[in-house]
């Protein structure tokens, strides 16, 4: 199976909410409680793309996953921390797709500036540990019990990946300004 990796537009947000939709409804890999609509999601993709990648990837024309950075906490002090997020269609699951973004996304960042990109897995999730884990990410600690959905306590594992190692820190340049490859 061949895929593609690019830049999303607003014009992807219903592919991206058909995927999306389900793990809010049906999982704990998100906390959501409803599913975003297309409009709102094409929205997320137009505001996160000022500053974050927003990357898709895409086979026989549709895409079937995608992966975003995100600000990871508002005090200013943050501003060189990044999370990263990753989605696929379970369709297309265990053919390297979310590697193939992540491994698009991760450059992108450290191209950006950023000191250090952190994942946020709702546990157990042995799938999403060990992609992170092979592309450099290091458990840094787990929220026992942070969040409850479909009737019970869900524990959150972070980990963090090592990027721009500048000291001290150059501004971070806004994704519509780096050079995609």
């Amino acid at each position: 199976m061949t895929y593609k990796v690019r830049v999303a537009t607003p014009t992807d947000a219903s592919d991206i909410q058909a995927i999306y939709a389900p793990m809010v409804l049906d999982t704990v890999i998100s906390f959501e409680l409803a599913p975003p609509t297309i409009d709102e999601m094409a929205e997320r993709i137009s505001v996160t793309m000022r500053t974050y990648p927003y990357l898709v990837a895409e086979m026989s024309g549709k895409v079937v996953g995608y992966a975003y950075a995100s600000q990871h906490r508002a005090r200013e002090a943050y501003r060189w921390s990044v999370d990263v997020t990753v989605y696929i269609d379970p369709a297309v699951h265990r053919i390297g797709i979310g590697r193939a973004l992540y491994q698009r996304l991760l450059p992108l960042l450290e191209k950006q500036g950023f000191h250090a990109a952190y994942a946020g897995i709702a546990l157990p999730n042995a799938g999403s540990i060990g992609i992170h884990e092979s592309l450099g990410f290091t458990h840094i600690g787990t929220y026992p019990e942070v969040g409850f959905k479909h009737g019970q306590w869900h524990s959150v594992g972070y980990w963090r990946k090592p990027l721009c190692a500048v000291t001290p820190p150059k501004e971070i340049i806004p994704f519509s300004e780096v050079q995609c490859e």
